[in-house]
């Protein structure tokens, strides 16, 4: 059957769609903080009843509960878990926020601003907003839906793990994927990425005296901020090379495929546009082209995200700290483990003299995983994008959820329909409408295609 009946009831609808997205991201839900995830769930559930969509409450042993919903189709086929998170990222800094701050949720120019614009109640509504015009238009959706929308993604998902370990069989699909993120900078196309790596969040703490002592006694008293800044110079070069033994023990030996991937994206992204966009003249270390690329999409990486000692506010204090902190994450490609990770640092570290360095390995780091282009739900959404934007999207070897796949494996792919500067993570996040609109139409076509793909579906394999 055409589509075309489809996007026309999505953009007949287009204010209701602008409408519900306005009133989402109007509701606070801070997984960092524990502000407003129980509201935010509740909302979340309420528009999918309104929508005429199956959703429940799934609590977790602790933390914000999981919206579950399963629709299915009315005749035998392949069924896909959709995937989203309703918590977002903190707002700060307030006063960087341009138009009516974090939550206003203010249209100005055909841009939606608002934390959660983008990054990812966009992408829930997406899914919800596409279901929706397949039961009005048609009385049916293409294949069975199953719609996970946690909230805890944006601290990694520490709790879901175990959920998803007691629920194997309700997470059971053909294919999974996540509306989440934006379209490639410099095109006009979503990244389509056929992995994920995983994210080792680590707080490094040295400690000395018993609090803070007047720098006087310097040459006396140990220094918990030099002592950080030494052991953090140990992991990592100035070439940003990973210093730690082993550390890419195992890792992903790239393919012909990967390596046709990478070339296909160097001759269609602007990397000058992603320069522009980040306000900088170069890349790291020169990089460029497809070695920029190949950098982006595999390289292992320690990223300092935080550094907290001392005092650093009006005048002086002449203090020698007595702890210092670092925060830094890991990106992990595969097949480099999370639990071998932790152990090579914490040797490392002791191997170099810091082991009286607290390491302390934030919960929710999963394996991360990769794909083959060949998979049902990889043709699926490169079809799907395809057909929405008018030519072939850009296809990443490497860029969902860890804390599901551990438990159930299901082929799945990352993409996302934003606009480039969406500024996700940052003040004034946002999505132009057009984009968000165009976005929905994206996933009623994931949908339709993974439909129609001819492996047998899930039911019939047992």
């Amino acid at each position: 059957m055409s589509m075309q009946p489809i996007y026309d009831w999505i953009d007949a609808h287009a204010e209701e769609c602008i409408r519900d997205l306005q009133r989402l991201v109007r509701q606070p839900s801070i997984s960092a903080q524990g502000v407003g995830l129980r509201e935010c769930a509740a909302l979340v559930r309420k528009m999918m009843h309104d929508d005429g969509l199956p959703a429940e409450f799934h609590e977790l042993d602790e933390g914000p509960p999981v919206v579950f919903g399963h629709l299915k189709a009315k005749k035998p086929a392949k069924t896909i878990l959709c995937y989203a998170h309703y918590d977002v990222q903190p707002p700060d800094p307030l006063d960087a926020w341009t138009y009516g701050g974090p939550w206003a949720a203010d249209i100005v120019d055909g841009v939606l601003y608002g934390r959660g614009a983008t990054d990812n109640k966009s992408g829930v509504l997406a899914f919800n907003k596409a279901a929706k015009a397949f039961l009005q238009v048609r009385g049916e959706v293409p294949a069975n839906l199953k719609f996970l929308i946690e909230g805890e993604e944006e601290i990694g998902s520490p709790n879901l793990a175990a959920w998803a370990e007691r629920n194997k069989e309700l997470l059971e699909a053909d294919g999974m994927h996540c509306l989440d993120g934006s379209l490639e900078t410099g095109t006009e196309v979503p990244d389509v990425s056929l992995g994920l790596k995983s994210v080792l969040f680590v707080e490094l703490i040295a400690r000395g005296a018993k609090s803070d002592v007047h720098s006087l006694n310097f040459p006396l008293v140990p220094s918990p901020v030099w002592d950080l800044v030494w052991a953090l110079s140990t992991i990592l070069d100035r070439n940003r090379r990973i210093l730690i033994e082993d550390w890419d023990e195992g890792i992903w030996q790239l393919g012909p495929d990967d390596e046709q991937q990478l070339a296909d994206k160097a001759a269609r992204v602007d990397l000058g546009a992603m320069k522009e966009e980040w306000g900088i003249d170069e890349f790291a270390l020169g990089r460029d082209g497809i070695d920029a690329i190949r950098a982006r999409t595999y390289e292992p990486t320690a990223n300092i995200q935080g550094i907290v000692a001392g005092y650093t506010g009006p005048g002086i204090k002449t203090i020698v700290p007595h702890e210092a902190r670092a925060r830094i994450d890991f990106r992990l490609i595969p097949n480099i483990q999370p639990d071998a990770a932790i152990r090579k640092l914490k040797d490392h570290l002791v191997k170099h003299g810091f082991g009286h360095i607290e390491v302390r390995a934030f919960d929710g780091a999963e394996p991360p995983y990769k794909i083959s282009v060949k998979e049902d739900i990889s043709q699926a959404i490169i079809a799907a994008a395809t057909e929405v934007y008018g030519e072939l999207p850009v296809v990443n070897g490497v860029s969902a959820e860890g804390a599901i796949l551990r438990h159930v494996w299901i082929p799945c792919v990352l993409t996302g329909f934003a606009n480039p500067g969406a500024n996700l993570h940052a003040p004034d996040e946002n999505i132009h409408i057009d984009k968000y609109i165009q976005g929905i139409k994206y996933a009623a076509a994931i949908m339709e295609h993974f439909g129609k793909s001819t492996h047998r579906p899930l039911e019939n394999q047992r």
